[in-house]
């Protein structure tokens, strides 16, 4: 059996879900499960996250909360919960037709393949509940299924597109087949189906699909920490962990190379509204959440909306939009990819929980036994703690940066934390984060304890501004404001969150001294060198502005009036805004 050290768990400790975490460490080791990541949230509050094993294949990384992975086929759910969200503003109606001059889908572009009229009576209420027509287990072309997604070199070769193909071709090369059955009259599980939705999505919006959902459906609940996902290692997004590809095939990009599934075999880009999205477990708890609501929270999708969407379809009776459900209320939708196998899970009881791993071993014994894994903390619901460990919705913005002689003004404008990590490192982008639960002692650049890959925590801020000292104005600084709750929501854990971050990079140029003379000053200022009309700023320690104007050259500034004390002058050189402090006496 494989060595894995699961219990090198991260994360805020609950000591409520002991029983659970020895349940998941026997799973991972049975199963050789290489990393995981959990989540459980009850009503309104995210009450566990944590995560065990590693995020990557050499086992050196252990995996984060923070981390993100594929969810495969949990984008469906999110599909399904975008589709309601649009049928609530009356854009989309669940019996509208998907295809042809009355339908969502219109333009030539499709309709031309079309060659079974049944497909005209395709709604959007069969593509969400996989009862439109196609029957991927009937093979086609030679192949022994009919899901384009498993063979997209031959769509390329029927259509003569460029490889790898995309989802609309995708579409056309289902359009241009015969519906297996009538529509409606029965089920038949299809990723196609999801796709013709995100289709829809994008024709009614005008926008693409990633960016309306996100911008509609998972910032409005918080959810920073979902994004449409990359095919090839080389692509992987920030905090992405490794997944542990078993097999190999030939690569969908045409190039005849045998490459590891996971990375190269499916085409990840064009899969989004079936099976494209990459997620933090807890956020994908906090979407669910946030879509219902709670007493004292309304929900994203009102009561009516989360109804219809765990409503049985009849054809069977345990699927309805994007959901599996069951006679006692409780609903679930499960994953898999190679090298991803994920459980997302909301109960009768308003219990959710999400586990996702990057390993997937694909086995009915598997699926069974990581079904039945989360239902192990509920009957330790009703002691599981008040507390709610969500990040911070908002992150800070507007940073901006105000070299001196002594260092650099840094400003932002504060998000919806309660404080605020400054991450510096020099000459490379930051790519070290902190851990939920640990707090960062803040030093000068390179003094204090680095984060990783010589990144350091240089402020501690609940302020909107930080100075920070000693800088060697012969490096690029590169910068990253991170927001966190630490109050009594969290028990004083705290949470950060680390997605959508202001950074900004400090170039060499724009630390540039000002030959200021006198130096401390009473009446004036002159800059030495200056032989252009320059604009200036004057500002206090704190970063409150005091005055400005226009330097002309030659010209001096006043300062009579300034109380006496230090100061920043900030002025608009032709290199970039330089700045320098000066006394005022």
């Amino acid at each position: 059996m494989l060595s894995l050290n699961v219990k090198a768990q991260t994360g805020v400790p609950v000591p409520e879900f002991k029983q659970f975490e020895a349940a998941m460490q026997q799973f991972m080791q049975r199963w050789e499960i290489a990393g995981a990541s959990v989540a459980f949230g009850s009503e309104d509050r995210l009450v566990y996250a944590r995560a065990f094993g590693y995020a990557d294949m050499a086992r050196t990384q252990p995996m984060q909360p923070s981390h993100l992975l594929r969810v495969a086929s949990l984008s469906k759910p999110i599909t399904a919960m975008a589709i309601m969200k649009l049928v609530e503003q009356g854009r989309i109606n669940l019996a509208g037709k998907a295809f042809g001059p009355q339908g969502y889908l219109r333009s030539a572009y499709y309709t031309r393949s079309i060659i079974d009229p049944r497909t005209y009576d395709i709604t959007v209420r069969q593509l969400l509940e996989h009862s439109a027509g196609w029957d991927r287990q009937v093979g086609c072309d030679g192949y022994g299924s009919c899901d384009p997604i498993d063979f997209p070199l031959h769509v390329a070769r029927t259509f003569d597109v460029p490889n790898p193909v995309g989802d609309s071709t995708l579409v056309r090369f289902l359009l241009a087949k015969k519906l297996n059955f009538t529509p409606g009259t029965r089920y038949a599980y299809s990723n196609m189906g999801y796709l013709v939705l995100g289709k829809i999505i994008e024709a009614v919006t005008g926008q693409g699909y990633e960016a309306w959902v996100r911008n509609n459906l998972l910032l409005p609940a918080g959810a920073q920490e979902a994004h449409l996902g990359r095919n090839l290692a080389t692509s992987r997004l920030e905090r992405e962990a490794e997944y542990e590809s078993r097999y190999k095939v030939k690569a969908c990009n045409g190039s005849g190379q045998v490459v590891p599934a996971a990375y190269g075999g499916f085409h990840l880009e064009a899969m989004g509204a079936h099976g494209g999205w990459v997620c933090s477990a807890r956020d994908l708890v906090r979407l669910l959440l946030a879509v219902e609501g709670s007493a004292t929270r309304p929900g994203l999708l009102t009561p009516t909306s989360c109804a219809a969407l765990v409503e049985p379809s009849g054809v069977p009776s345990s699927y309805a939009k994007g959901w599996w459900v069951n006679k006692a209320g409780n609903r679930w939708h499960s994953g898999l990819l190679d090298g991803t196998a994920t459980y997302l899970v909301r109960t009768a009881g308003k219990y959710t929980w999400a586990i996702l791993l990057n390993t997937s071993p694909n086995t009915p014994a598997f699926w069974q036994e990581l079904d039945r894994l989360g239902w192990v903390a509920v009957p330790g619901a009703a002691s599981w703690p008040t507390h709610s460990l969500l990040s911070p919705t908002l992150n800070a913005t507007a940073l901006t940066a105000t070299p001196d002689s002594a260092g650099v003004w840094l400003r932002w404008t504060r998000g919806s934390g309660t404080r605020r990590l400054v991450l510096m490192r020099a000459n490379n982008p930051v790519d070290a984060f902190p851990t939920d639960g640990v707090r960062y002692p803040a030093a000068p650049f390179g003094e204090g304890q680095p984060l990783g890959a010589d990144t350091y925590v240089v402020a501690d801020a609940a302020t909107d501004s930080v100075f920070v000292p000693r800088l060697d104005t012969r490096q690029a600084y590169h910068i990253r404001v991170v927001e966190y709750a630490d109050d009594a929501a969290t028990a004083y854990q705290p949470v950060y969150t680390l997605d959508g971050n202001p950074t900004l990079v400090l170039d060499p140029a724009a630390a540039v001294a000002l030959n200021l003379y006198p130096n401390p000053a009473h009446e004036e200022l002159s800059v030495a060198g200056a032989t252009t009309s320059l604009s200036y700023e004057l500002l206090s320690v704190q970063g409150q502005h005091v005055g400005n104007g226009l330097l002309p050259p030659g010209g001096t500034i006043p300062v009579v009036d300034l109380v006496p004390g230090t100061y920043l002058i900030r002025l608009q050189a032709p290199e970039g805004p330089v700045s320098q402090r000066f006394v005022k006496e």
